[in-house]
């Protein structure tokens, strides 16, 4: 039987689990992937999943993304909130000129992070003029190249604005040399992600630099994945993560239940209330991973057969993504309390994935306001019939 495209970083993923879990407390302490990770992440090319095929990339399909971000996750979230972050950004080579994409993906290690929208550009003969800080470059630590994304303002200081009167966005690229880093990641949660701040003063960048990523007008790229937004890709990529923990979480929490004996009580795994809710958070797991699976399916089942991406794509990604999270971070909040003292030891499978997954369920794929966002969009009634799995 054909495997689907990417599936085999699916396979590498799972082979590099024991390495990442060795290396995870090291991860932790020093904020960063260790020397060894990260060159087994490029060496079995993980970073170039979503990097198109014409410049050595494996232009994965979105289900094989998201099981290779579930696998590591398994072993590590910081691990795999660095490779989906970066991978995400990897879908700008689309965008770019030929040589620019080479220049920054095919020089090792070809890893591109960045960060959050802010700040403004000013266009100059041949290139763009920034002087700016941004923050939360997940990655950032591992990568060769910077991206951020800023509006354009005119050499006169007019905005910038597309045909529909919007502001200009340009996804701006520069090599990790030029930038200044902040190291201001002290965090709760996901503190091997480096997520660091950076700056640029008075740094000139060439037009072919300066991407217009996601304008479908300006993608260079024919194949299904780059029908859908880098948003929508980071947001199935990070849901799938929250599952990976998740998963590994509940698996340990099943795994103490096997042998403990709370003080006063019977052993675990005769308690019924244990029984009963391993049995419903097991249900839950379960459920959420199948219906964002499902709903990466169909919508990847109507691109491949040549449909655009649509509003109503765009409200299944988005409420199933950030459902899945906090679906994932209530089994996580479920095995943490079921496992009882146990879990507060830093030596146990349990406390840094319970930090790790309130991290993520903080990040703007699960904010809350993304569910006013699709009931809007479905009691305006301009959407289609929600996605069935076929």
């Amino acid at each position: 039987m054909n495997k689907p495209q990417g599936f085999d970083l699916v396979e590498r993923a799972r082979a590099l689990a024991p390495l990442i879990i060795s290396e995870a407390d090291e991860t932790e302490r020093t904020r960063r992937l260790t020397p060894s990770v990260t060159s087994a992440l490029v060496e079995n090319g993980l970073y170039r999943a979503l990097l198109p095929k014409r410049f050595g990339g494996a232009e994965a399909t979105l289900d094989a993304f998201m099981q290779m971000q579930e696998e590591i996750a398994k072993a590590d979230a910081s691990t795999a909130w660095c490779l989906g972050q970066c991978s995400v950004c990897a879908m700008t080579a689309a965008y770019l000129e030929p040589d620019a994409a080479n220049e920054i993906f095919n020089t090792a290690p070809g890893i591109l992070a960045w960060g959050a929208i802010a700040h403004e550009v000013r266009a100059e003969p041949g290139g763009y003029r920034a002087s700016a800080r941004w923050d939360f470059a997940s990655g950032s630590r591992q990568a060769s190249w910077l991206g951020a994304h800023v509006r354009v303002v005119e050499a006169d200081g007019t905005p910038r604005r597309k045909a529909d009167g919007a502001p200009e966005i340009r996804t701006i690229l520069f090599p990790m040399s030029q930038a200044t880093m902040y190291d201001v990641w002290d965090v709760i949660g996901l503190k091997g992600t480096g997520t660091d701040s950076y700056s640029v003063d008075n740094l000139f960048i060439p037009d072919k630099f300066a991407a217009l990523r996601d304008d479908p007008a300006a993608c260079r790229e024919g194949g299904p994945l780059y029908k859908l937004s880098t948003n929508m890709v980071f947001s199935m990529g990070f849901a799938a993560t929250a599952l990976g923990v998740a998963r590994a979480m509940l698996d340990a929490a099943t795994e103490l239940a096997r042998a403990k004996t709370p003080q006063g009580l019977k052993v675990m795994r005769d308690n019924n209330a244990v029984q009963g809710q391993i049995g419903r958070t097991e249900a839950s797991l379960r459920a959420a991973r199948a219906y964002l699976y499902a709903t990466a399916h169909d919508v990847w089942s109507d691109l491949a057969r040549g449909e655009a991406i649509s509003e109503a794509h765009r409200i299944a990604i988005r409420i199933a993504s950030t459902w899945t999270i906090h679906q994932s971070a209530s089994v996580v909040d479920i095995a943490y309390h079921m496992s009882g003292a146990t879990a507060v030891f830093a030596k146990n499978p349990f406390e840094r994935r319970f930090r790790d997954m309130h991290a993520i369920a903080q990040q703007i794929q699960a904010r809350d306001t993304q569910y006013e966002d699709a009931g809007k969009a479905i009691l305006a009634g301009n959407l289609a019939a929600p996605p069935t799995t076929r």
